[in-house]
């Protein structure tokens, strides 16, 4: 059986955890966080970066920083993880769907300015598969109007547009550490904050609304309450699982890479046929294969293709159902314009294997599957 995905794990994780369980301190901000946060804020050029418990809380410090309130509108895609909205909609806010371009599947710039109106306070752009949205037009549009940026970028560490690392262009950037994406913590994920004024605001909302950051790093002898927040500190044990990998992050990437070239070529003459879509790149991207996917003629036969390589022992799922068509989008949100792209398209998109030690025995054979497949 190849499975869909396996959590990654390159060798010296046990080896850290141990340490940091020796260390006597496993609550977090400890050693392994400062490596972690510290690795980030070197590879993506932000300003600042603080380890959280997950993206999803990354993306609600980052509303919550963006001073969303209730009646405010967001802009984002419908087809993106809950985890997107529902971080803006804690705050209050109505949801504001745009469609998505049918090439990389992010959000449609070229729709944003439309969906904008007296109410709208940010623009959410999701990368999706860890390819940038054309944040030229986006930045551009958020200074013409004095929208925060927030870049859900669960799945683009490692990624650049023009030559910048994804989630340094907006206001912030979230990662995603689960188990599923490049680099894992188990759960866990990481805010970049791009303005340095907002470090030590981000900091004391983290830590339950308390200065305590500031009282373990001896700028004060007492820490206290001074204003809102929550706990989205993780536990060190996980910083010191992540610092593994970090360590390891080129040769995880350039392995990924190499899978996913690898799928690509071997699927290229279906392509070509006709008879599937592949992933597109833009040239001025820079992804991190974190997923491969092909497209379908349509649902049904997507549900075929699924069945068909689970009897062959391949683990394939598709991926979003979109926001606006479930029952909390609808309560929520709204769709800006018309659905052309983001429904029909998210009924085609299935996702194969793609993992830090998938073979290429392994990517070879879900291909040959899919070829057979359709013959």
């Amino acid at each position: 059986m190849i499975s869909f995905n396996v959590p990654p794990f390159v060798g010296r994780e046990k080896e850290y955890i141990s340490a940091a369980i020796d260390s006597r301190k496993i609550c977090g901000d400890g050693e392994f966080t400062k490596k972690c946060s510290r690795w980030i804020t070197e590879k993506t050029g932000t300003e600042g970066t603080l380890l959280t418990t997950s993206c999803t809380h990354a993306l609600e410090m980052a509303a919550i920083l963006a001073d969303i309130k209730p009646g405010d509108e967001v802009i984002m895609p419908s087809y993106t993880f809950v985890s997107t909205a529902d971080a803006f909609v804690l705050r209050g806010a109505r949801i504001v769907f745009v469609d998505v371009r049918p090439d990389t599947m992010n959000i449609d710039e070229k729709l944003i300015e439309a969906a904008i109106t007296s109410k709208t306070r940010a623009i959410a752009p999701v990368h999706y598969a860890g390819v940038g949205c054309e944040m030229d037009e986006i930045m551009d549009i958020a200074r013409r109007y004095d929208l925060k940026v927030v870049e859900d970028t669960a799945q683009g560490i490692m990624s650049e547009y023009k030559g910048k690392a994804l989630g340094t262009f907006g206001d912030f950037g979230c990662l995603s550490f689960h188990e599923t994406k490049n680099y894992s913590m188990g759960e866990g994920g990481a805010l970049l904050i791009n303005s340095s004024d907002m470090i030590e605001k981000a900091e004391i909302i983290r830590e339950k609304g308390t200065d305590r950051s500031k009282f373990y790093r001896g700028q004060i002898d007492k820490y206290t309450w001074v204003d809102y927040g929550s706990s989205y500190l993780p536990s060190e044990l996980n910083a010191a699982y992540l610092y593994a990998q970090l360590e390891e992050a080129d040769k995880v990437n350039e392995q990924r890479l190499s899978c996913w070239n690898r799928y690509f070529a071997n699927l290229s003459e279906l392509r070509d046929e006709g008879k599937i879509g592949l992933p597109f790149v833009p040239e001025y991207c820079k992804h991190n294969a974190h997923m491969f996917y092909i497209k379908a003629k349509d649902i049904e036969e997507r549900s075929h293709l699924i069945a068909f390589l689970k009897e062959k022992g391949v683990g394939s799922v598709f991926h979003y159902i979109p926001l606006h068509s479930s029952p909390a989008g609808r309560k929520f949100g709204r769709f800006s314009g018309e659905d052309v792209y983001t429904t029909r398209e998210s009924e085609r998109l299935l996702r194969l294997p793609m993992w830090y030690g998938l073979t290429e025995e392994n990517v070879d054979y879900v291909c040959e599957c899919i070829k057979e497949f359709y013959k």
